[in-house]
């Protein structure tokens, strides 16, 4: 029998009137590459927090581009939990959320942007850096450059330095930006233990 003639009746389940049944096949479908256009299907309709969360869970278990290509409009969600839930299913994606990075940081919408600067904070600090330097240098939007700086604070490599002293002259007018930029800076330099 192969993964998907296994899968099978998980798959179906994901269809049950019966919320424990949903999330029974999701914990079980978690992991199965096949399953994710099921998954996806599912995830779009589920109304119970518990299966969304195993669904998103069963997706980071898949962790494939597809899998990322499922989460990634939640991130678009005008639910709060839903963000929050593609948030941290992407979050626990590194690497297989990187060759999206660069769309998100320049998504139309400042939301996405502002998000996306989340999703680098699990990224290895030189190529989280790197994208998170390059939004700084092209953002407009206050937010999103405060979210990229705080992102920065935590994980962000000295080679950030001139771009934070950048952004804190062209944000001037905008008091919070250069008192985070300064904490980021001192934390980044070593300055501050």
């Amino acid at each position: 029998m192969t993964s998907r003639e296994t899968s099978a009746p998980y798959r179906a389940a994901l269809d049950s009137p019966d919320a424990e049944s949903r999330w029974t096949a999701a914990r079980a479908l978690a992991g199965q590459a096949d399953a994710v256009p099921a998954l996806a299907a599912a995830l779009g309709r589920e109304p119970t927090p518990r299966v969304r969360e195993a669904m998103m869970t069963a997706l980071i278990r898949i962790g494939n581009a597809a899998s990322i290509e499922v989460i990634l409009p939640y991130l678009r969600s005008q639910d709060a939990g839903l963000r929050a839930a593609a948030i941290e299913a992407l979050q626990a994606l590194p690497e297989a959320i990187a060759p999206f990075m660069e769309p998100l940081l320049s998504d139309d919408d400042s939301d996405v942007r502002l998000l996306a600067t989340e999703l680098a904070r699990n990224m290895e600090a030189s190529e989280a850096t790197r994208l998170l330097c390059e939004l700084i240098e092209r953002e407009h939007h206050p937010n999103v450059c405060a979210a990229a700086i705080d992102v920065l604070t935590e994980v962000g490599t000295p080679e950030a330095l001139p771009t934070l002293e950048k952004c804190a002259v062209r944000f001037a007018a905008t008091p919070f930006l250069p008192f985070a930029i300064s904490v980021a800076m001192s934390r980044i330099s070593g300055a501050e233990s």
